[in-house]
C-alpha cells in the first residue's frame, strides 16, 4: 500500500512539472516577424528639370553664339540680344518651327518673302512663317529682317552695349506682341551672362548696363527691376518681399518650376 502511495505521489509530480514549462520554442520565430518601417526620401524631378533646362540652353548658346557674334560685327546688332531671342524664339532649337523649319526667331512670310514656307498656329491659325536649309540662314535673315525694315532704323542708333535699350526698342517697334518681350530678353542675357558676346566683339572686359538704381540686390533698369538670389531665398520668399504671386516671378523668368540659384537675376517688377 505504501509503495502504491509512493508511486501515484511521483506521477503527480511529474505531471506537474509538464503543464508548467514555458514554450520557448517560438520565440525566435516571433521575434524575426516584426515589421520593418521602410522611409522614403522625397525626390522631386523639379531639380532635375530645371537641370535639363540649363544644359539646353548652354547647348545652344554653345553652338550659337559664334553666328551671333559674326552677325554683330557685320549687322551691328548686339550678339546677345540675338542670342536671347533666339532662345525665347525657339525654345532654345527645340520648338516645332525651329526643329522643322530652322526657324529660330519665329519670322513670318510677309508679302517679300519668295523662299520655301510653312503654317504654323501663332497668334492665328495657320500662319505664314518662313523656312530655312540650315539655322544659320535663320541668323542671316534675322539680322537682314531687323536692318531693311524701316521700323526698326531706330534700334541702330543705339549703343551696342546696351542690350536694355535694345531689348525695349525691339517691343516699341512692334517686334513681338508680348507685353513682357523685354524683360524676357533681359533675364536671358542676364541669367546666362549673354552681354559677355557684346564684350567680345567690342573688344571691351565689361559691358555696362544702363543701371538707374541698385539698393539692396536690386537692379533697375528703365521698367524692370531684377533681384539677385540671395542665400536662403526661395521663390516663395521672394514674393513676399517684392508682393508679387510665385505664378507672376515663373512667367517673368521663363521658370517651369521653383528651383532657383544663388546668384541668378530674376524679373520681380
Amino acid at each position: 500500500m505504501i509503495k502504491q502511495i509512493f508511486c501515484l505521489v511521483v506521477l503527480l509530480f511529474l505531471v506537474s512539472c509538464n503543464s508548467t514549462k514555458s514554450p520557448t520554442q517560438n520565440h525566435k520565430k516571433n521575434s524575426s516577424s516584426t515589421k520593418k518601417t521602410i522611409v522614403y526620401s522625397k525626390n522631386s524631378s523639379a531639380n532635375g528639370v530645371a537641370t535639363k533646362r540649363l544644359e539646353v540652353v548652354n547647348q545652344y548658346i554653345e553652338q550659337y553664339k559664334g553666328i551671333a557674334m559674326s552677325n554683330m560685327k557685320n549687322f551691328g546688332i548686339p550678339a546677345s540680344i540675338i542670342l536671347a531671342q533666339g532662345i525665347l524664339e525657339s525654345g532654345a532649337g527645340k520648338s516645332s518651327l525651329a526643329v522643322n523649319s530652322n526657324n529660330h526667331f519665329g519670322i513670318k512670310c510677309h508679302n517679300d518673302w519668295e523662299g520655301e514656307f510653312v503654317h504654323h498656329d501663332d497668334d492665328s491659325e495657320k500662319e505664314c512663317f518662313r523656312k530655312y536649309n540650315d539655322p544659320a540662314g535663320s541668323y542671316k535673315d534675322h539680322a537682314k529682317f531687323l536692318t531693311t525694315k524701316k521700323r526698326y532704323a531706330s534700334l541702330f542708333s543705339l549703343a551696342k552695349g546696351d542690350y536694355v535699350a535694345w531689348a525695349m526698342g525691339l517691343r516699341a517697334a512692334g517686334y513681338a506682341t508680348d507685353p513682357l518681350y523685354p524683360e524676357k530678353l533681359i533675364a536671358y542675357i542676364e541669367r546666362y551672362d549673354l552681354h559677355q558676346y557684346d564684350s567680345q566683339v567690342l573688344g571691351k572686359s565689361v559691358v555696362n548696363a544702363p543701371v538707374s538704381n541698385r539698393v539692396d540686390n536690386q537692379v533697375v533698369n528703365g521698367d524692370c527691376t531684377l533681384y539677385e538670389v540671395q542665400k536662403g531665398d526661395t521663390l516663395y520668399s521672394i514674393s513676399k518681399k517684392f508682393n508679387v504671386l510665385v505664378e507672376d516671378l515663373q512667367r517673368k523668368n521663363n521658370l517651369t518650376d521653383n528651383a532657383i540659384s544663388i546668384g541668378q537675376k530674376l524679373i520681380v517688377k
